[in-house]
């Protein structure tokens, strides 16, 4: 296409579904730097990290969730285009709630999708993934030939939710208006790639909070294995290209816009090994890199195990207090196993060349990293809390509490390290003391190098002892 910058986007109203997410608030921003007369994002939370900066720069956000109809409706009223990025169920804990993955997923796409009817709304873009071809078996250079996936042979419900939404929303393309005649839909599908960026909220975190307790321990897959990636200002670009390619009154193509009813791959271009792609991000923050390597068969294996006890925890999994399970099936086969696409076709139709390299995508990355593990409250790794927990549990019941059951066994292992109660008694005062000690120390020390955690410090060096205090000595001295 030789379209203007701004084809499409001057004076016209645009509504973002998940506009306070990672990619809808980027693209949200895009939007009003390219002259859109108003843009709205609906979402389910009232703020996020983004929220602020929105509002700022005029962005109307709507509270409202996808799945319930109303909320829908009044977001999309008097729209010129929409950008259909709400999802659920990703990866994580979300994978396993089924039910909520499609009540957003599909319920919510057909909302969306009456209301465009219903207001004569004429460009719909839905941001689809992958895994609507993909279910394990590799993939390399696919393209957009490559059929649907079986319902039966997805992996997770989430894949399985968004191609049902995906092949809704491109047979849609074309339907009449229900109010304004000789108005019609149009429609496409954008199918990013694992997608990164500083702030993203999905992928990096989960990957770096791993690292942090020291639980990134294994390799999934062979070393050859290779997965596309796409940085966030990428996709965006993608996004607004696709807009301008379901434009109607297009010379030459009116009424048949190029993008319609078509589906297209996005991505850096630059297919690699996922454990190689987050090296240099995880040595900046000084963290081990995985050494042990894992194969697809036992990965999986272990990854079963994790989907069985968080579907007994079913019931709880929106609670806090549920950590992210370490990895699920689905996730095994997509970090395992080799799965890439060509972007060829949105390079030949919509005019996508990535604008930003994944080097300099990274190097912001790992920036945004850098910054925000130097403004955190940083701490050991799962093994120290377990030692200092358990060790001094350990201790306090071998001193104090009478031999019950359990108890009896670990006051007769004290009593032979210790030789008697009144040394085991002393060692015990001897260590809540210096713990007591060091918590206030660093409590002090941490008013001056980091006021905002200073709380946590106190808290953390209480329970931890040096092994939390090494680490603000280390950020004071740098």
């Amino acid at each position: 296409m030789h379209l203007s910058e701004n084809e499409g986007i001057e004076g016209k109203t645009f509504v973002v579904t998940g506009g306070l997410g990672f990619v809808g608030s980027a693209l949200c921003i895009e939007l009003v730097r390219r002259g859109a007369r108003e843009v709205r994002c609906l979402d389910t939370r009232s703020t996020s990290p983004w929220s602020d900066d929105l509002k700022k720069i005029g962005v109307r956000c709507i509270r409202g969730d996808v799945s319930k109809k109303k909320d829908v409706e009044k977001a999309l009223h008097g729209a010129d285009c929409v950008f259909h990025l709400a999802s659920y169920g990703m990866s994580g804990k979300e994978m396993l709630q089924v039910g909520r993955v499609d009540e957003v997923n599909i319920n919510g796409t057909c909302h969306v999708l009456d209301a465009c009817f219903e207001f004569g709304i004429k460009r719909l873009v839905y941001v689809s993934t992958y895994n609507v071809v993909y279910g394990g078996r590799e993939i390399v250079n696919g393209n957009e030939a490559l059929p649907y996936l079986p319902t039966d042979d997805h992996v997770d419900p989430y894949g399985r939710s968004k191609s049902v939404a995906e092949q809704l929303v491109l047979k849609s393309n074309g339907r009449p208006s229900k109010k304004k005649e000789g108005t019609r839909l149009y429609t496409c599908a954008i199918r990013p790639a694992a997608i990164y960026g500083p702030g993203e909220e999905r992928h990096i975190p989960r990957i770096v909070s791993l690292a942090n307790l020291g639980l990134l321990k294994f390799k999934i897959g062979e070393a050859s294995v290779k997965t596309d990636w796409i940085y966030v200002d990428n996709l965006v670009l993608a996004l607004i290209l696709a807009s301008m390619g379901l434009l109607d009154d297009i010379p030459g193509r009116k009424g048949h816009p190029i993008a319609a009813g078509q589906p297209y791959f996005i991505s850096d271009g630059s297919p690699v090994n996922t454990f190689e792609f987050i090296g240099p991000l995880l040595k900046s923050l000084e963290y081990d890199l995985p050494k042990i390597t894992l194969d697809v068969r036992h990965a999986l294996f272990l990854g079963r195990i994790f989907w069985a006890i968080y579907t007994f925890l079913y019931p709880w999994l929106n609670r806090s207090w549920i950590p992210q399970p370490l990895i699920l099936p689905a996730e095994v086969y997509k970090v395992g196993v080799t799965h890439y696409c060509s972007y060829m076709k949105a390079k030949e139709e919509l005019g996508y060349v990535p604008i930003t390299s994944p080097r300099e995508g990274m190097s912001a990355t790992i920036s945004y990293w850098q910054e925000r593990k130097s403004k955190s409250l940083v701490g050991p790794t799962i093994y120290s809390w377990l030692f200092c927990v358990i060790g001094m549990t350990a201790l306090f019941s071998a001193a104090y509490i009478s031999n019950l059951g359990p108890f009896e066994f670990i006051r007769s292992i004290s009593l032979f390290f210790f030789r008697s109660m009144r040394t085991i008694r002393i060692v015990f005062l001897l260590a809540a003391a210096a713990h007591i000690y060091e918590a206030i120390y660093a409590w002090r020390l941490a008013k001056r190098v980091d006021p905002a955690n200073a709380k946590g410090w106190f808290w953390q060096t209480l329970a931890l002892g040096f092994f939390s205090l090494r680490f603000l000595l280390k950020k004071a001295k740098n």
